[in-house]
């Protein structure tokens, strides 16, 4: 039997509920912002999930390649378009917002949001800090030439 998992991610806690194929909840729960104790929540209740999401926000790119680390199919959803898919729901809470991002992760209606590499994400940092070089030392030569 597939499950299905739904994070909903704040700094401090994150709310976790996990969905059969017919979308029957099979577990709720909150735990501390620790990808550790998310894995361990999400292994307990869920052995081997088809699908884990989580919403892009602050902590989205730190939470998915860790939860990656330990094993979990994490896909980090695109914030927006899951608020307005949950927006619909009457009970507008973070257990509420995590079974409605569960059953997002059960039918598959998100729109992935890509999530670099630590490889690229250096790259990217070497070359902004070489542009930011490159800049920094005209100006000086502008200055030094003026005086």
């Amino acid at each position: 039997m597939s499950h299905y998992v739904g994070l909903d991610v704040s700094v401090k806690s994150v709310s976790i509920c996990v969905v059969n194929t017919q979308g029957t909840v099979l577990a709720r729960g909150e735990t501390a912002s620790d990808p550790e104790r998310i894995a361990s929540f999400t292994h307990k209740h869920a052995p081997d999930p088809e699908r884990v999401v989580h919403e892009s926000g602050i902590l989205a790119i730190w939470l998915t390649r860790e939860l990656e680390k330990r094993g979990l199919p994490i896909i980090c959803i695109d914030a927006r378009l899951a608020h307005k898919a949950l927006s619909g729901r009457i009970n507008k809470s973070d257990p509420g917002d995590a079974e409605g991002l569960a059953h997002l992760a059960r039918t598959g209606w998100f729109t992935q949001v890509h999530i670099r590499s630590e490889a690229s994400e250096r790259v990217r940092v070497l070359i902004g800090t070489r542009e930011r070089l490159i800049r920094c030392a005209k100006t000086w030569k502008g200055l030094c030439a003026v005086s």
